[in-house]
């Protein structure tokens, strides 16, 4: 049986946490921030849990973490 391939896009991007949840960044803090509320640019520096139902397509790619 051949080694299992890590989707390295997925693996730069999520984290897994010591109870075994997986930690991502969350979206639309790139550009046009001008137009975005100091509130909602606060809450998007803060990390989120990937949601259940990813769970088990993210562990698929994500092999041996």
């Amino acid at each position: 049986m051949p080694k299992m391939k890590t989707s390295r896009a997925a693996a730069k991007r999520f984290k897994l946490t010591g109870t075994g949840k997986l930690k991502r960044n969350k979206a639309y803090k790139r550009h046009i921030l001008t137009k975005k509320s100091t509130k909602t640019k606060r809450n998007l520096r803060k990390a989120a849990m990937t949601d259940q139902t990813n769970v088990k397509n993210m562990k698929k790619i994500l092999p041996y973490m």
